[in-house]
């Protein structure tokens, strides 16, 4: 608790700071029109395995069998002069597996919740429940290239409960710093403890520190244009908790655009975990590499996207069927996704 209250203060300190300052050198370039918006996205998909149980790579979302749900996305957002809300509401499986930290059924269905307040144009304050700083992936499907999801991403935080400060430093420099309860943990603390975040953004490149009891992670999200239709996108990230338990993972994504209406990107990760962190190895260490290649092709608000996906993987830790597991596992994915 000493160390928590350490980090909430000096928080406070700097964020107090800053604020004073930037204050100081603000003026007021005309008042805004307040605007309502009303969005989102719903979507389905088929998800086949070439073994003899249909068994899905242990990632999070499209890991059903057969003809699947998705998930429904409502986004109500209202901007004013200086403050705002968004209210982010999901349902069906993938909604119910981004909010896999909720303990009441109220608010299960909420993606995400909060309110801000521009103190300048440089610095906006952030108070509620807001999708995760870290990684390359989100958990909506309309934002996502690949379709499935990474490990990397699976096994990170969704969400966090709590207050952040951004700064806009300059049009190529950007600061976040926030104080969160623990990681998914959307209505309360459980567990009297907080979590610490930061994020740095240089160049559309960032940085980013996720600490608190036990558990740092820190994680670079970024990108290159090659050319005008060839993207490549990276995240690299590594993790610890209690000691030498873990994971780390880097993932590059390449992304072609041939027309106004059809892309294709491969994503290729590469995923270990040692001692028994998560769904990979039961008290030991497993690596894992996977290659998904997803097409994807737009008609105005729809889009298509066909994905074929290998994991290989240093044990066996794929049940191909009721007596046999495999090191390697195939899969086929096709996704409808409609946004609005």
């Amino acid at each position: 608790m000493k160390k928590t209250t350490i980090i909430i203060t000096l928080f406070l300190s700097f964020s107090v700071l800053f604020t004073t300052f930037a204050v100081a050198q603000d003026s007021e370039k005309g008042i805004p029109e307040p605007t309502f918006e009303f969005d989102g996205s719903i979507d389905t998909y088929f998800r086949a395995s070439f073994s003899d149980d249909p068994v899905a790579p242990a990632t999070s979302f499209a890991d059903l069998n057969g003809f699947s749900l998705g998930m429904a996305n409502f986004i109500i957002a209202y901007e004013g002069e200086k403050s705002g809300f968004v209210a982010d509401v999901v349902f069906g499986p993938r909604g119910s597996d981004s909010v896999f930290g909720s303990k009441g059924n109220s608010s299960e269905m909420l993606n995400q919740l909060y309110l801000y307040y521009n103190i300048t144009n440089k610095i906006k304050i952030t108070m509620g429940n807001f999708n995760t700083f870290l990684g390359y992936e989100v958990i909506s499907p309309v934002a996502n290239f690949n379709y499935s999801t990474s490990y990397m991403f699976s096994y990170g935080p969704f969400s966090h409960t709590g207050v952040k400060v951004d700064f806009s430093i300059s049009d190529k420099v950007s600061l976040m710093v926030g104080v969160f309860n623990q990681t998914d943990q959307t209505e309360a603390n459980y567990d009297r403890y907080n979590a610490f975040g930061a994020q740095l953004g240089l160049y559309d490149q960032y940085i980013n520190l996720l600490t608190g009891e036990n558990y740092t992670q820190i994680d670079y999200t970024g990108g290159f244009d090659l050319v005008d239709s060839f993207f490549v996108g990276i995240n690299a990230t590594s993790a610890t908790l209690f000691g030498d338990q873990g994971f780390l993972g880097i993932a590059l994504y390449p992304q072609l655009t041939t027309s106004g209406s059809f892309a294709i990107g491969l994503r290729g990760e590469f995923f270990s975990e040692t001692d028994g962190f998560g769904a990979l190895a039961n008290n030991g260490d497993t690596d894992n590499f996977s290659l998904t290649l997803t097409g994807s092709y737009s008609a105005g608000n729809f889009i298509l996207k066909p994905e074929f996906r290998i994991d290989s993987a240093s044990s066996e830790i794929f049940a191909i069927s009721p007596s046999e597991t495999a090191d390697s596992l195939a899969s086929f994915v096709i996704a409808a996704i409609y946004s609005f």
